[in-house]
């Protein structure tokens, strides 16, 4: 049996609260990892490691409330294959809640090991054009693998198929798959490991949103067009019947 739908301030409010613990996760493993090794690839091992297991278990348990988006793409992408009145106002509220917790959590991480939160904004500079494709490249695989969940009517495995690409991506990308424009915003706000200069936010941002382009293309070429704006889904016909 699915459960009712949540109304719209309670989602709003586990979006928020989900993405500021996400965001606290990353933030505060890339903290706590500066701390403990000069060693790149073991910071970034820990780091990688830590946000996907956190991711995972994030989806796990708000998922039902919210779907658990944490990610204006993902909020985006969802709401395009729908296209409904109702769900371009949901989309608007998510978004903001989003944003709003992505720059809760880093201020968070940032006091919870004893720095002052919002003392000092990333420096690290992040606009190479390698980097943008490599974001680009990031967020088109997350949005696929979410449309493609979504597709085949298997959103159940998202805590792990998701979590589990994001910690691959963090590897194989050169950018460290941010592939989330709250996330990268938040993370202006540390100058720590995960940091990035509040002046390329802007640049990644705009990858991210071509690489969800290229990643709801994708899932069409792959899965064919999605149906009418408001008509079932193959899946959801199957969980109604």
């Amino acid at each position: 049996m699915r459960m009712s739908p949540a109304p719209l301030p309670r989602r709003v409010l586990a979006e928020f609260t989900g993405t500021a613990a996400l965001v606290a996760v990353i933030v505060g493993s890339g903290i706590r990892a500066d701390s403990l090794s000069q060693d790149t690839g073991v910071r970034l091992l820990a780091n990688a490691a830590a946000s996907a297991i956190g991711l995972g278990l994030l989806i796990a348990l708000i998922g039902p409330l919210s779907g658990a988006h944490f990610n204006p793409v993902v909020t985006l992408s969802e709401w395009w294959s729908r296209r409904s009145r109702e769900g371009g106002r949901d989309a608007v509220a998510y978004i903001g809640a989003q944003l709003g917790g992505a720059v809760a959590g880093a201020l968070l991480a940032e006091a919870m090991f004893g720095r002052a939160p919002g003392a000092a904004l990333a420096t690290e500079q992040r606009a190479e054009p390698h980097l943008l494709l490599g974001e680009a490249v990031a967020t088109a695989g997350l949005v696929l693998v979410v449309q493609g969940l979504r597709r085949i009517g298997r959103l159940t495995l998202a805590p792990v198929a998701v979590a589990g690409y994001i910690g691959a991506a963090i590897w194989f990308t050169s950018s460290g798959s941010f592939a989330n424009p709250a996330a990268t915003l938040g993370r202006a706000f540390s100058d720590s490991f995960t940091g990035i200069a509040p002046g390329s936010v802007p640049a990644f941002a705009a990858a991210q949103l071509l690489g969800m382009l290229l990643g709801m293309g994708g899932s069409a070429l792959l899965y064919g067009a999605d149906g009418a704006p408001g008509e079932p889904k193959p899946a959801e016909q199957r969980r109604t019947e």
